[in-house]
């Protein structure tokens, strides 16, 4: 009984780690075996918010007339976004760049063709039902640059904490699975840890289009899979 106990404890999935809520027992205080397992919690949420970058991309043959060319761009899709009610505090630029553009032929020098200006922001939509007309309305204002809208909770506390409730009692019941097939009972929890961040958010990508009168753009925000990963080890008893 003793080997199937040790061959548990070894083959037990291990967490990540994380901060320790008890210190790990000194085995010499251990009046029986120990069960090192792991459990995770899930819950699914309905997102209430998205963050989508976007952004425009120029070239043209002088590193002056990119830049204008682009700032002009930006700023026209800029606008658009504040007439759909984005403020400032909502549209962050997470990209920004002007680089010589090149030309490589085979066994040829690179070939300077030109410069490439990039602006990219990234927005927060608070309300999801604006997403569909914000692509619409950037993708008219002259943006070419969509790469994708993740979903996400505007508050995720009470969403992981129920997937914390969940992963908790996943673990007892998985412990005192462990000892009634080993033919123990679980006397006590002696360490307990959480390990891993909540599933990420699913990401939508958009291809941008050129501006012209087309359907609306539908968004779906689908549910989020909110997990959380906690592991422990229990005392085992007769």
């Amino acid at each position: 009984m003793k080997s199937v106990l040790a061959a548990l404890a070894l083959f037990a999935l291990a967490a990540p780690t994380a901060q320790a809520l008890a210190q790990p027992a000194d085995p010499a205080a251990l009046h029986g075996p120990m069960l090192d397992i792991s459990a995770y919690g899930e819950i699914k949420a309905a997102p209430d918010m998205a963050r989508i970058t976007l952004g425009v991309t120029n070239q043209a043959s002088s590193a002056a007339d990119a830049a204008q060319a682009n700032a002009q761009q930006i700023n026209q899709v800029l606008a658009a976004l504040r007439g759909l009610g984005a403020t400032d505090r909502d549209i962050q630029t997470s990209g920004l760049s002007l680089n010589p553009a090149y030309a490589y032929l085979n066994n040829e020098p690179p070939k300077l063709t030109g410069y490439k200006a990039s602006n990219i922001v990234t927005v927060t939509v608070g309300d999801l039902a604006k997403l569909g007309p914000i692509v619409d309305a950037i993708s008219q204002a002259g943006a070419n640059e969509i790469n994708g809208i993740v979903f996400t909770l505007k508050d995720p506390q009470a969403a992981e904490d129920e997937a914390r409730r969940r992963a908790i009692k996943a673990l007892a019941a998985k412990a005192a699975l462990y000892a009634e097939a080993t033919g123990y009972r679980v006397s006590r929890l002696i360490t307990l840890r959480e390990g891993g961040e909540p599933g990420p958010a699913p990401s939508l990508q958009i291809a941008a289009v050129a501006a012209r009168t087309f359907a609306p753009t539908p968004v779906q925000p689908g549910e989020l899979d909110i997990r959380v990963q906690v592991s422990g080890a229990y005392e085992l008893a007769k």
